[in-house]
């Protein structure tokens, strides 16, 4: 019974966990689809953007890791309030920067936003090689892709 229970709590932590973090894509999703064009296809981009159609599967596979990573290290590590605050956080200047890039087409504060983005990430990562070294590799091609994105949104930031 108690183990049955267990499952159970854990199954409606990983729903709330994912449903939290694709509700960041969603909004995210929503403000580039709103307003990317004809903004976006008039900027100078660098030789490595890749096309579009790159994006939205390896957006969706990096939250799912991220679901994945907070989800364990909330487990393993008693349900640490103070790791998921960090996670929300982390989760809404994901969300802005979308906002602040296709929404007010401000390449400058998006690369601001970007690098605290990255310092939130790597925050996370130094959070979770304590506790659970699933969740600390599921962090790592996330805070990859944020890297080469900041190289991108400064390319357009240089180009533009």
């Amino acid at each position: 019974m108690y183990s049955m229970i267990m499952l159970k709590n854990k199954f409606i932590s990983f729903l709330l966990f994912a449903i939290v973090t694709y509700s960041a894509s969603f909004i995210g999703s929503i403000a580039t689809i709103s307003y990317k064009e004809p903004w976006y296809s008039s900027l100078n981009k660098s030789f490595l953007t890749p096309p579009d159609w790159v994006f939205a599967p390896v957006w969706t596979t990096l939250y799912l890791f991220m679901t994945i990573a907070i989800w364990a290290a909330w487990h393993k590590n008693y349900k640490n309030i103070n790791l998921v605050l960090i996670y929300f956080i982390h989760l809404c200047f994901n969300t802005t920067w979308s906002i602040v890039f296709f929404v007010f087409h401000n390449i400058l504060f998006a690369l601001l936003n970007l690098l605290v983005i990255i310092f939130f990430i790597i925050v996370l990562i130094l959070k979770y090689k304590d506790i659970n070294k699933v969740s600390y590799y599921l962090m790592i091609p996330y805070l990859l892709w944020s890297c080469y994105a900041l190289i991108l949104n400064f390319g357009l930031l240089i180009l533009n």
